[in-house]
């Protein structure tokens, strides 16, 4: 999709890989449960409210300053996650959770508590994964956008994780695939996920 790697000037970039003990088919979920422990560890480590957009982002006064990447086989899921922690001069669309360089040490702090939030949410059942929480700190909802087939207005999201767009042939499911928010013209983008 022509996207680009840039690094900001401090910035965690940590994997994690596990067995989990959640079935297969709930797997779509772990995307949005790293971004809740992720949220968590902000706030506890930096004191950093962060918002989540649907479904792998993490945002800071509107700009991006983390993601989400997950891989799995048959035994293991690792997942990526990356945060801008200081950025003097970010690209458009970017930003860091610091706006004066916190040190090195924070990287390894926000990974551990990272790592512990997360694990400790996939230990519970699949059901308990954080649905309203993450439903509640996501600013796609409410929000015009558009996907592959169409576009409309973000209402919610499900128990299993899918976007819930209303669109003019009612409200459909989003499991997976790019979305561009702030827009209802597939192809024109002020943000993409």
């Amino acid at each position: 999709m022509d996207r680009v790697w840039v690094e900001p000037d401090r910035g965690l970039f940590t994997s994690l890989a596990f067995a989990p003990v959640w079935p297969p088919e709930r797997y779509p979920l772990i995307p949005l449960v790293a971004g809740l422990a992720m949220r968590q560890a902000l706030d506890e480590t930096l004191g950093v409210g962060a918002d989540l957009r649907w479904p792998n982002d993490l945002m800071v006064g509107g700009g991006k300053v983390g993601g989400v990447l997950v891989e799995s086989t048959a035994e293991r899921v690792i997942v990526g996650c990356g945060i801008n922690l200081f950025w003097i001069d970010p690209v458009d669309g970017a930003a860091a959770v610091a706006m004066t360089d916190p040190g090195p040490s924070v990287a390894s702090d926000l990974a551990a508590g990272w790592a512990s939030r997360f694990l400790e949410r996939m230990t519970a059942t699949a059901d308990l994964w954080g649905h309203h929480e993450y439903e509640s700190a996501c600013v796609t909802v409410g929000r015009p956008v558009a996907y592959e087939r169409g576009s409309g207005i973000a209402v919610g999201i499900d128990a299993d994780g899918a976007l819930l767009v209303e669109t003019g042939e009612g409200v459909i499911a989003i499991h997976a695939g790019d979305i561009r928010v702030g827009t209802t013209l597939p192809d024109a983008t002020e943000e993409s996920s």
